[in-house]
């Protein structure tokens, strides 16, 4: 690809790596965009975060694309995961350590599998008080990491797919086919709940956004090579 492609505008699929945020992604690709055409700056820009500790499908635009951010940012996603059946923790998620242990004895197959339908279709779902989302011109985060408690309103999202892959308990292996706005760590917290149980997020991977596929993306540092060769 060219300069000019670069600045016109690309829509570049990223597998990001675990640990990096999405911000480092774009970061990375701008950096290499940068030095390999001698540009003092570039538009580019995600359309959808993923948590540091997840992985996958990250849509990455440069000059007029990022125009095309929100109508990407509004497209069905569809994750596979794993949630971690009988603790709870503060985000979710294994950002924060475990907070409180359950029972998972009463728990069997036939009971998961049915628990999945009260999680299909329109539901209100609180977003997790670990998230980038603003109140009062703050990031929730930032409350809770002061140790500062903060009432999140519900919102509705819609869960299209709910599938179990797998159970191995306490883990349970998951594909799901959401709305815009869905914390899969909300999902996975609220269905230990509904389970008599605790649970919470152990693994996350977006495979897709509408009709882009993880499998058709790089990994962020294949894409400096490729650009620059060997650094």
């Amino acid at each position: 690809m060219t300069k000019e492609d670069f600045l016109e505008g690309q829509l570049l699929l990223v597998d990001k790596p675990l640990g990096w945020s999405s911000f480092q992604a774009v970061n990375k690709l701008k950096w290499v965009i940068r030095k390999k055409f001698n540009l003092k700056k570039i538009k580019i820009g995600h359309a959808g975060t993923l948590d540091p500790l997840a992985t996958g499908l990250l849509l990455i635009c440069t000059g007029k694309f990022t125009k095309t951010i929100s109508e990407l940012q509004g497209q069905v996603k569809e994750y596979t995961g794993t949630i971690t059946l009988g603790a709870t923790t503060p985000s979710y998620d294994l950002e924060t350590e475990i907070d409180q242990v359950y029972a998972t004895e009463h728990i069997t197959s036939e009971f998961i599998i049915d628990t999945t339908k009260h999680f299909l279709g329109e539901i209100a779902q609180r977003p997790p008080v670990f998230s980038a989302l603003k109140k009062d011109g703050k990031r929730l985060y930032e409350y809770a990491r002061e140790g500062k408690e903060v009432f999140i309103n519900t919102r509705m999202v819609t869960v299209s797919e709910f599938e179990i892959v797998k159970i191995d308990l306490p883990k349970v292996y998951v594909r799901i086919v959401c709305s815009k706005g869905t914390y899969i760590r909300s999902l996975a917290h609220d269905f230990g709940a509904a389970l008599n149980s605790g649970g919470h997020l152990s693994e996350l991977r977006r495979t897709k956004i509408g009709d882009y596929n993880v499998h058709n993306a790089l990994d962020p540092l294949d894409f400096e090579e490729k650009m620059l060769g060997k650094v």
